[in-house]
């Protein structure tokens, strides 16, 4: 067994941490300390569910060298469908919720099929899907804003997790982590693979809890752990599970790496593309229940540019748009630094332009990392 006595400090995989760190910094200077707020960070975190809940579906896309343009829109119509349903024709919110996953998920079944089996490029199918979808969503809902929702409804975009479960759900998640951490080592020893120091893995395991135990702290100050965030850590957890541990999941980083390669040893690629589609599709589903829960109600312009935010988020997290390379953290990661430089230059009263000009240019510089990093491994 060979044991490492070096520690690696990859900067790819911490240099968002490093821009949340210094984000946070600068904003809290500028803001008097509001921006670190118990009620400013609870704000800010159900702002990010529905951009990360995208993000993640996004990542799969973008690994496996696609691009969907059409989320934004699904997320419109899907959001548009239940809200009709609800206040239309008075459909229980069950079932409201069940329609809306189904439209999102048939919706990605229909431009996986163009993509993966007619060989239309991904660009051109989603960004047609953009359109017609939403040309759908204004013909149904007949341009107008249709609220409001039952309060069933409404509580899967603005309620909390209560005090309690939010610390017993800490306790769980630390031990699980820890637990973890005990048995890849093990396995690794088991079958004599390379094993980092010791204190490097438990650190790492320590240093996570901390974070978790402060985020827990810091929601439970305000009014307890958005709802809408949990929502997107259980789907974290499902599809970082899903892409790291399971054979579709390497597959995709296959595919995106090398299609050719992926082809001839055996990977069904067709599959696997009408695969990522339909789950983009369910998740902005998940997404549309979201906002439209948490606006209490339905309009023709919801979900507008939520699928730029969607890729920016993915790319600034470290996905590669030339495929084979990205992670759901990262792209959640993504997500929380737009999101916080959203929050903290309009609480800094800042013009919404230069928002705008300043999430375009960390995003060219997401990319210009990005080839450099590819020429460096060439």
């Amino acid at each position: 067994m060979e044991t490492k006595k070096t520690f690696h400090f990859d900067i790819r995989a911490y240099s968002m941490f490093v821009a949340l760190i210094l984000i946070a910094i600068i904003f809290s200077i500028y803001t008097d300390g509001a921006f670190l707020s118990s009620r400013n960070l609870s704000n800010l975190f159900r702002q990010m569910s529905v951009t990360s809940i995208l993000a993640i579906g996004m990542t799969l896309v973008i690994v496996a060298g696609h691009i969907d343009l059409s989320v934004g829109s699904i997320v419109g119509l899907t959001g548009g469908i239940a809200a009709i349903l609800q206040v239309w024709y008075g459909w229980d919110t069950v079932w409201v919720i069940l329609a809306a996953l189904v439209v999102g998920l048939l919706l990605g079944l229909w431009q996986g099929w163009w993509v993966a089996y007619l060989g239309v490029p991904s660009f051109i199918v989603t960004l047609g899907g953009m359109m017609v979808f939403r040309g759908i969503l204004i013909g149904v809902s007949k341009g107008e804003t249709i609220a409001p929702l039952h309060e069933d409804f409404i509580q899967i975009g603005q309620s909390y997790l209560p005090y309690a479960w939010g610390y017993l759900l800490l306790i769980l998640f630390i031990v699980v982590l820890f637990l973890n951490t005990y048995h890849r080592r093990k396995k690794r020893k088991k079958y004599g693979l390379s094993l980092n120091q010791g204190y490097i893995d438990y650190g790492k395991t320590i240093f996570y809890s901390l974070l978790a135990t402060l985020f827990v702290y810091m929601m439970n100050r305000y009014l307890g752990i958005p709802t809408p965030i949990m929502i997107v850590l259980l789907l974290a957890i499902l599809f970082t599970f899903i892409a790291n541990r399971t054979g579709f999941g390497r597959h995709l980083y296959a595919i995106g790496g090398n299609p050719e390669a992926a082809r001839y040893s055996g990977i069904n690629i067709r599959r696997h593309l009408l695969l990522i589609f339909t789950i983009m599709g369910l998740l902005a589903g998940i997404a549309g229940v979201v906002l439209t829960g948490r606006l209490n109600a339905a309009t023709v312009g919801a979900g507008q540019m939520y699928e730029l935010d969607a890729i920016a988020a993915a790319v600034i997290g470290g996905s590669s748009l030339m495929g084979g390379v990205g992670t759901i953290v990262g792209s959640i990661t993504g997500a929380l630094v737009m999101v916080s430089l959203d929050n903290g230059m309009s609480m800094m009263n800042i013009q919404p332009f230069w928002q705008y000009i300043v999430k375009g240019l960390i995003l060219i510089l997401a990319v210009f990392l990005d080839i450099l990093s590819k020429k460096k491994i060439e």
